[in-house]
């Protein structure tokens, strides 16, 4: 919690000493008695220690309003970062072949997507000062993620994504880069660089993968196409009668032509990724783009909480009322 106004603090050192003040002036007579004589048969009556009480809630009243004028408030830090001048959008595949399992790590099998995953989180760990955004793609195409800085909001994205997410019976490469083609058409960065990953060619969508690639280079949008898998047949996992896992190998259909013609056509490159080195070259490749740096602010956003102080003081008066009417009332 931070203060607007945090000098206004320094009222709550007045409280103790007015409230001395009182406490020295005592309090007015209710009464004049012209003779204490009236008044004789209540000298052994002990001065209640209630009345304190209710005044010190109308301080505590008073110092919570105190603090509702320095405006508390809780906010997330400000922070100013330097953004390269280089936004990307990753455009993965989410296709029903995507989960062939052709990839090892460690010893153990791994599926194209769960592999590509993998490789784009440690990219997006090494480009802290890129704008990058996540679009997946199968039957149709869609927008994960818009191009951000908050790359925490991203891997959170990226994590979810599985197999089935979205409609995984065909593959819309066209589509897939139409549509990180637009999220990318309107920004003023000095390059623009769509990473394209799939382990299929184009047969549904309704945008063909060489008419998107042309806009793409009219708009000055690079793309990197990588096929994913390896050559000639992958190990596709099901289920047996007993409900274990076997291995059906399936022909491999990467259209490395179309592939290999898409980054062509944008000055990019294509990669075959058979395996987790060969796909971390695509990092290399993009280091090597000349960068330039602009100034970006995030705004604070707060949460104020000068309401909540100013109820909790009128709510203290509204009690120190109540008690002064009904159980501690005082009697002249």
């Amino acid at each position: 919690m931070v203060l607007a106004h945090p000098w206004l603090l320094l009222l709550l050192l007045l409280l103790p000493v007015l409230a001395w003040l009182k406490g020295r002036r005592g309090a007015p007579p209710a009464f004049v008695y012209s003779s204490v004589q009236l008044v004789r048969a209540m000298q052994n009556i002990h001065r209640s220690r209630f009345g304190g009480f209710l005044g010190s809630l109308r301080w505590l009243a008073l110092a919570l309003f105190i603090v509702a004028l320095a405006q508390p408030r809780f906010a997330k830090s400000t922070t100013e970062v330097k953004a390269s001048g280089i936004d990307i959008v990753a455009a993965l595949d989410l296709s029903g072949s995507m989960i062939s399992e052709d990839f090892e790590v460690h010893g153990e099998r791994v599926n194209r997507v769960n592999m590509a995953k993998s490789v784009l989180k440690d990219f997006i760990e090494k480009r802290p000062n890129d704008r990058i955004g996540l679009v997946v793609f199968a039957a149709q195409a869609f927008i994960a993620t818009p191009l951000t800085l908050d790359h925490d909001y991203l891997q959170e994205n990226l994590a979810r994504l599985e197999i089935g997410t979205i409609n995984s019976d065909a593959t819309a490469i066209g589509d897939a880069l139409t549509t990180a083609v637009n999220r990318l058409r309107d920004l003023k960065a000095k390059s623009k660089i769509i990473i394209l990953a799939t382990d299929g060619q184009n047969n549904s969508g309704k945008v063909e993968p060489l008419l998107a690639a042309e806009a793409a280079a009219a708009l000055g949008v690079k793309i990197y196409t990588v096929g994913i898998g390896e050559q000639g047949q992958a190990p596709m996992p099901g289920r047996d009668m007993f409900g274990r896992k076997v291995y059906q190998m399936v022909p491999v259909d990467v259209d490395e032509t179309t592939l290999q013609k898409i980054a062509d056509k944008t000055g990019g490159k294509y990669y075959r990724a058979d395996n987790a080195d060969k796909f971390k070259q695509i990092y290399d490749e993009i280091d090597k783009l000349e960068k330039t740096e602009a100034s970006v602010k995030k705004y604070t956003q707060f949460t104020e909480l000068f309401a909540w102080f100013v109820a909790a003081g009128l709510a203290v008066l509204l009690i120190e009322f109540v008690l002064a009417q009904t159980a501690f009332r005082r009697l002249p």
